[in-house]
């Protein structure tokens, strides 16, 4: 008897530092490159929790902020690569950022990919009592007072998915506004609702509510067709501006490394919460178009990545955007 117990005790012990290794064991965190609010913020926090039941473990949302998103995706970048530190990108700071900043410390492609969360339309809004009804009645009101009609840029810094398509919407459009910075989408948001600035440029999940709310007007969405989350704003080419086609993108990405088998598992998570009617059914109220099955996987993020860099570099050197 005593010899089995010694046995025992022995692969008890031996088995104790493979419990310890097991993913995950303790508490996962997920970096948000931008503030609280925000497209990324509110899509982190939604898929988050639920994969925080399928992994048994807590999943606290980390939002670091600054250059774009870019500070964010550093710490990510750099974390340990054992999964239990994760980032939640988007287009600006994981596509477009090697284009548009000289030094920054992370090559997106070459980060452990996890998968796509959802797309991301973007409207154009105006504070309520802002005197017009439409895009053309706005533009009309840009031209007449140039640089007089303040937009809350909510950029989170030079590149962002924000401040593209601001750029981009102004260039469109042959606008000259006022543009005030602001630090991510919830703080412009704010301001908006409360009257301080006239207008902003603002992804759909943090969007989609305030419109709803009637707290603010919406002049058109930068996309084809219509979006189920506000049915009553027009597209772009309904408003006028054609070619003001734009969609951000929100996907959870590891540092370069992370163990095969992890990876699987953080995949396999993120596609349980998509696959969960009630999440989609949260991210499409708001505006937002979660990820297809065959969009979702890491492989489909790793294309999708590659191709977006190579594109947004493309629209950089364009434009003439010289980098940070």
């Amino acid at each position: 008897m005593g010899r089995w117990m010694g046995a025992l005790a022995t692969l008890l012990f031996l088995a104790a530092p493979l419990r310890a290794q097991e993913f995950p064991n303790r508490p996962i965190t997920l970096i948000v490159v931008f503030a609280p609010g925000g497209a990324t913020d509110v899509l982190a926090r939604i898929v988050g929790a639920h994969m925080a039941r399928t992994l048994g473990q807590q999943v606290v949302v980390e939002n670091v902020t600054g250059a774009g998103g870019t500070i964010g995706g550093a710490r990510g970048a750099q974390a340990v690569p054992d999964g239990h530190t994760l980032t939640v990108g988007s287009l600006g700071s994981h596509s477009a950022s090697p284009s548009i900043y000289r030094n920054v410390a992370y090559d997106p492609r070459a980060l452990t990919p996890i998968g796509l969360i959802a797309g991301t339309p973007l409207y154009v809004l105006v504070r309520k009592g802002f005197p017009a009804r439409d895009f053309a009645e706005f533009a009309a009101q840009v031209r007449e007072n140039p640089g007089c009609i303040s937009n809350a840029n909510a950029n989170a810094g030079i590149g962002s998915t924000n401040h593209l398509a601001c750029s981009l919407f102004a260039h469109l459009a042959g606008l000259r506004m006022n543009e005030v910075p602001y630090r991510g989408e919830g703080p412009a948001v704010n301001d908006l609702v409360a009257g301080m600035v006239d207008s902003a440029c603002v992804l759909a999940p943090a969007a989609v509510p305030q419109i709803q709310a009637g707290t603010v007007h919406s002049l058109l969405i930068a996309g084809a067709t219509r979006s189920a989350g506000a049915p009553d704003v027009p597209t772009s080419r309904e408003a006028g501006v054609p070619d003001f086609i734009f969609q951000g993108w929100n996907a959870i990405f590891a540092p370069r490394g992370t163990p095969p088998s992890v990876q699987a598992r953080l995949a396999q998570a993120l596609g349980e919460a998509l696959a969960d009617p009630a999440i989609r059914r949260r991210i499409e109220e708001l505006g937002s178009i979660p990820a297809l099955p065959e969009q979702q996987g890491p492989e489909a993020l790793a294309a999708l990545v590659r191709s977006e860099v190579a594109r947004w570099a493309q629209v950089v050197r364009a434009a003439g955007i010289e980098p940070q």
